[in-house]
This record gives structure tokens, C-alpha cells and sequence, in this order.
């Protein structure tokens, strides 16, 4: 298996990855809410031609074209993060441009023409804004974007008018959850500009208390001022969230740990799990390993578990299309036979 999340990155006991998103449009074609399928294909050409077929020095890409994909193979791209639902879903003329690393994805014919995404493991938004501010930069070169003096770059969505830019850092936060001072935190973030919402993206649950921070507006910062801005304010609940662990821990050492082997001990040996608890249990897990507490499993591994056990990937490293109940028995076989 390839992508970010078998790497290492730093601040990983609880970032999970950052990731930096840039909306563009072209400028002379319609917006993709407006568009005929003759100028989706357009699009995809000149997206194309830029990134995949002429060389350059950020790396190889391969384009995939979304008509051509199975339901399945679609929802693959989700949970790994790769592409939004709602390109998964759409039926106009739409794709993804995909780095050999799957560090970068880019989004053709979503809600803008082109979302430029990269998505690093562990806090690394720095390097994830310069990577793609470096594709941003090898777009320009070839073609306009929509772009007005006084707002900045011109997106279907009002919100991402301006730098065009969100930023995000998805946390692990268990002890936040566990004490319940997850919801100020919450608050606090909100009443700073700050959205939070689940593992993917708008509308989502906060799965094996996994959350996402990212910024909520992009006009009048600049995209530096946005990246330090979202770092600083996940550097504030990492802080918080390393603390609490440790006072979890002090308090009653015997149940902390307790609660994580036993997590530990159901992933090993179910015989049927679904992804919700699956997700819980191994939340804990990660909880254990983190803290040192358990030594003979590293993170990369439990990050693969977390993205192959989830419905699409599951049933292709099967092989075949599952019912639900099949899918938590193949689960749980999975778990084990990677845990062992």
C-alpha cells in the first residue's frame, strides 16, 4: 500500500497529517456549476497537458477520469482522502490528477476547476503549502486563472474567494474526548475563525475522535498568515491534549491502561467488527502507542489499518462486493491477521 499515511511525520502521537488545499478556475471558461461537458473536457485537457504530460520538477502524475471508474474505486479515493464526495458523486465531465506518492491530488471539475491538494503525515503544513504553491506556480505559467485585483482569486463558493487557500491539520484527540473538554475546545476554536469537523471534512463525525482544524475564511490573510495561524492554534490542542494524557494516566494508571489493552485485546481476536467500533478500538490502540505504553506495534501500521478496513478498500483488497455483515467478519480477519 502507498500514500502519506505510511510514513512518519512530526508530532505524529497526535497529528495525524496536514493538508493544504488551493481552489483556481480558469479563466476563460465557465464556472463547473455552469459548464457543458464540451468545456469540462476542455478543462481536463488543459489540466492534463499542464501537470501530466510535459515534464517538470515537482514529479510524476497520473490523471484518472472519474466516468471511467467503478462506484467502488470512487469511494476508495474518499477514504484515503484522495477525492471529496462530492467529485466521487458527480455526473459532469471530472477527474483527480494523483502524484506517484498520492501526497498530491488534484481535483478537476469539483465545485472549482482545479482543487489543488497536498496532504502530508504528522504537522508538516509548511511543506505542504510550498509543494503546493509550487503546482499552483507551474499552472500559472501555462494558463490564466480567474483572478480580480481586489478580491483575489474567484471561487464557485464565497468562502474561498481571496488566497483561495484552506489549511487544515487532522488531530487524535482521545483525551480531550474522554474528559469532556473536547467541546470547549470547540467553542474556543470557533469563536477564533476556526472550523472543526470529522476525519472527512464538512458534515462528518468526529470517527475514533479523529477532528479536523482548518481555517474557515481565506480573504484578507495571506496564505503564510493562515498556515501560522491554524499551526498555532493545533499547536495550543496538542499541548492540551499531551497534558491531559499524562493526568489520565497519573490518576488511575491501572484503568488507563486496562482500557487500552482490552481495546487491544477485541481487535486481535473478533471474529466480526464493525467500522464504528472498529475505529474506537483503535483509537485506543493508537492512545497506547503514542504514550509508550504499547511497544510492539508502530503507527504507520495502525494508519494502514484504519484506511484498508474501511468499506471500499476492504472489499477491494477482497476482491469482491460485500454485504455488511461480511464486511465486519473480513474486518476483523484483516485486524488480526496485521496485528499478529
Amino acid at each position: 500500500m502507498k500514500g502519506w499515511y505510511i510514513e512518519n511525520g512530526p508530532e505524529s502521537d497526535v497529528v495525524i497529517s496536514s493538508r493544504v488545499r488551493l481552489a483556481r478556475n480558469f479563466k476563460d471558461f465557465p464556472f463547473p456549476f455552469r459548464m457543458r461537458n464540451e468545456d469540462g473536457e476542455e478543462v481536463q485537457k488543459k489540466a492534463k497537458e499542464i501537470i501530466v504530460e510535459k515534464e517538470n520538477d515537482i514529479g510524476k502524475f497520473e490523471f484518472i477520469d472519474m466516468q471511467k471508474l467503478t462506484p467502488l474505486k470512487r469511494q476508495m479515493l474518499v477514504e484515503k482522502h484522495l477525492i471529496s464526495s462530492e467529485l466521487a458523486d458527480s455526473q459532469m465531465r471530472s477527474g483527480v490528477i494523483l502524484s506517484s506518492d498520492e501526497k498530491v491530488s488534484i481535483m478537476i471539475n469539483e465545485e472549482d476547476h482545479l482543487r489543488i491538494q497536498c496532504l502530508f503525515p504528522g504537522m508538516q503544513l509548511e511543506n505542504a503549502w510550498n509543494l503546493c504553491n509550487d503546482i499552483d506556480r507551474l499552472f500559472e505559467q501555462n494558463i490564466d486563472f480567474a483572478f480580480e485585483e481586489n478580491l483575489g482569486y474567484l471561487t464557485s463558493c464565497p468562502t474561498n474567494i481571496g488566497t483561495g487557500i484552506r489549511a487544515s491539520a487532522m488531530l487524535h484527540l482521545p483525551a480531550l474526548t474522554m474528559t469532556g473538554y473536547i467541546k470547549g475546545a470547540l467553542e474556543v476554536c470557533s469563536k477564533l475563525g476556526i472550523t472543526v469537523r470529522g476525519m472527512y471534512g464538512e458534515n462528518s463525525e468526529a470517527m475514533g475522535n479523529m477532528f479536523q482544524v482548518s481555517n474557515q475564511v481565506t480573504l484578507g490573510q495571506t496564505e503564510e498568515e493562515i498556515i501560522t495561524n491554524i499551526k498555532n492554534i493545533a499547536n495550543q490542542i496538542i499541548s492540551q491534549e499531551r497534558m491531559l494524557r499524562k493526568e489520565l494516566h497519573k490518576q488511575n494508571p491501572f484503568r488507563f491502561e486496562d482500557k487500552i489493552f482490552r481495546s487491544l485485546g477485541i481487535l486481535s481476536n473478533a471474529r466480526i467488527l464493525s467500522s464504528e467500533e472498529s475505529f474506537k478500538l483503535l483509537s485506543d490502540v493508537r492512545l497506547g502507542v503514542d504514550m509508550g505504553i504499547i511497544t510492539n506495534i508502530d503507527i504507520n501500521t495502525l494508519n494502514e489499518i484504519f484506511i484498508s478496513i474501511q468499506p471500499a478498500n476492504l472489499q477491494y483488497l477482497v476482491g469482491k462486493q460485500l454485504l455488511a455483515a461480511e464486511r465486519d467478519i473480513k474486518r476483523a480477519e484483516l485486524i488480526r491477521n496485521k496485528l499478529q
